[in-house]
């Protein structure tokens, strides 16, 4: 059997399981791991910035397309925990992401040696596995296990640690006869479908609430056809978004306190029956339990049985993977079909698809500064239908989904339970390089920009074209004054007034001259009519540089935004359309 070193293994392991990128940055205790896969040359390494802008690449690079699973690695100590956040993230929203970490010795073990942190102890609340691999001969299971337990069940991230000394031992490992292990996916039975068709069948007002369990599992397509089979509207919740389209008749609107639609409250007060299928009943969603649930029945499908019952209880759960399950409903629901067992649902549909005609927020404001709405009105009319947005979190993150369309699968790509600051630039590098033809728009505010900012020279020097939308309202700016006026330290009040721009007025950094900086082209947006042209300037860029573009939109500096604590008591502060 053929001989090589551990980390030689676990190269051509990742190669096996479908890795063709990998997001990282080097060091001494993960450099034999490099070089092994330099000596394999079958992998394409892109040198992140930080560690963690490298977790959230490899996070973009998964959610991006059905299957990949991004792989991120770094070295010993602060590397590993620098990931941390990285795997919260994907953690949170079921995205199955590799860490690969390098370790001191393993005779160093538990001696306090120099960045020799006990890592997996650290990840482990956060992932599916987090594992020092201690003896050689185990690289290869613990790898071949790594990638079966993110496939299985709920996917989620895993980190494998492996000791300088572990990866440079040799093993005997052959691997043209290596495989992957089957994955395990739970699935329904069709009596259980059955039920909760029986359920369906009775209520007067129903809803689909698809979560991003449908995303996840690729079942979008199954999804729009049970809902036209039986003729019941679909709220997307945010990570579900995109599993139908936003013009589809059906499409009812998404439902929450701040990422939502009118007519998607709306309509979802006025049902007597809600199909939940691959979502978590996120807080942000439903609101308060006594207002969401009161007069409805509730069936809830999910991959992971812990959530069933985990927010509130529901009339019946099945514990499923959405695909599966979503298969089996269409089978069901078409012999039902055929059989004219089917209630008509045409008038409630009308009148979910008359109150998503009327009940809607007010876009086109001439203001200066610029109000938020116009810039999405704009994004609206600048970006087809293929376009991917990538979004975390902020103002600018429940504006667009108030306010943009999506139409895709996967083209709403965000990070929603999290949030962490700063995911947005790295991850639309992940999302640009998995779909390197892909039109892919990152949307942040100031704020969200200054974290993981200098990601953007990956871009630069990667040739990995996508636009950087940043909506500033001078948050980063108030930050400044309130640093000023408490007197912080002059050479962090320094770092701000160097790359301050004066025509900003005390917006704050000058993300113009930052982008250019780090290799990129910039423009800025201070007249809402020139939203477009400096969006249509920036596709231009892109395709003639192949860089990052960033085009920086001067807005007001206060827009209250319609949000509220209960689904129905949303507080609308602008006039309506």
């Amino acid at each position: 059997m053929a001989r090589m070193t551990a980390a030689r293994a676990a190269v051509e392991i990742l190669r096996r399981e479908g890795t063709t990128h990998v997001f990282g940055l080097p060091g001494a205790a993960i450099n034999p791991f490099y070089a092994a896969m330099r000596e394999d040359g079958g992998l394409t390494h892109i040198l992140a910035r930080h560690v963690e802008g490298a977790s959230h690449m490899a996070d973009g690079w998964t959610r991006a397309r059905a299957g990949n699973i991004g792989v991120c690695v770094g070295t010993s100590g602060p590397a590993g925990t620098d990931m941390i956040t990285g795997l919260y993230a994907a953690a949170a929203d079921s995205v199955p992401i590799l860490c690969i970490t390098g370790q001191a010795p393993v005779a160093r073990l538990h001696k306090e040696d120099f960045q020799a942190v006990d890592i997996a102890a650290i990840a482990a609340p956060l992932t599916k596995m987090a594992m020092t691999v201690r003896e050689p001969a185990q690289v290869p299971g613990a790898f071949q296990q790594a990638f079966h337990l993110m496939r299985s069940g709920r996917p989620g991230p895993v980190l494998i640690d492996l000791p300088v000394d572990v990866q440079t031992a040799e093993i005997a490992f052959d691997p043209d006869t290596y495989a992957p292990l089957p994955v395990h996916r739970p699935a329904a039975t069709r009596a259980q479908i059955d039920r909760a068709l029986d359920l369906l069948a009775r209520a007067h007002r129903p809803l689909i609430v698809a979560g991003g369990g449908v995303i996840n599992a690729d079942a979008a397509a199954a999804l729009v056809e049970f809902a036209e089979v039986t003729g019941v509207p679909v709220v997307p919740t945010l990570m579900g978004w995109g599993a139908i389209p936003d013009d589809h008749p059906l499409m009812a609107g998404m439902v929450g306190l701040q990422t939502s639609h009118r007519y998607g409250n709306a309509s979802l007060l006025e049902s007597d029956f809600v199909l939940g299928v691959g979502n978590r009943w996120a807080n942000r969603h439903t609101g308060g339990l006594d207002t969401y649930t009161r007069g409805r029945t509730f069936v809830h499908v999910d991959i992971e049985p812990t959530q069933i019952g985990r927010v509130f209880a529901p009339d019946y759960g099945i514990v499923s993977d959405a695909g599966a399950a979503l298969d089996l409903f269409v089978a069901a629901a078409r012999e039902r079909a055929a059989a004219g067992e089917l209630p008509d649902r045409s008038g409630w549909a009308a009148a979910c698809a008359g109150r998503k005609a009327t009940l809607l927020r007010r876009t086109h404001f001439d203001d200066v500064p610029i109000k938020p709405q116009r810039v999405y009105e704009e994004m609206n009319r600048a970006f087809g239908r293929d376009t991917r947005y990538v979004s975390t979190i902020g103002l600018s993150q429940i504006q667009a989904a108030q306010l943009l369309r999506v139409h895709r699968p996967r083209h709403w790509i965000n990070a929603g339970q999290a949030g962490p600051l700063g995911w947005t630039v790295p991850a639309a590098l992940g999302v640009a390089t998995a779909e390197p033809d892909a039109t892919v728009v990152g949307l942040s505010g100031d704020y969200d920009l200054q974290f993981m900012i200098e990601e953007l020279a990956v871009g630069a020097q990667f040739r990995i074209p996508y636009l950087q939308v940043v909506v500033n309202n001078a948050y980063l700016g108030l930050i400044r004054q309130a640093q000023r006026s408490f007197a912080m330290d002059y050479c962090v009040q320094l770092s701000f007034d160097n790359v301050n721009a004066p025509e900003l007025g005390g917006y704050g950094v000058d993300h113009v001259r930052v982008a250019e900086g780090l290799g990129c082209k910039a423009l800025r947006v201070t007249d809402p009519e020139l939203i477009g042209p400096a969006l249509e300037e920036a596709k231009k860029l892109m395709a003639e540089f192949r860089v990052p573009v960033v085009v920086e939109i001067i807005l007001e500096r206060i827009t209250n935004v319609s949000m509220g604590t209960e689904i129905d008591r949303i507080t609308e502060f602008e006039e309506l359309a």
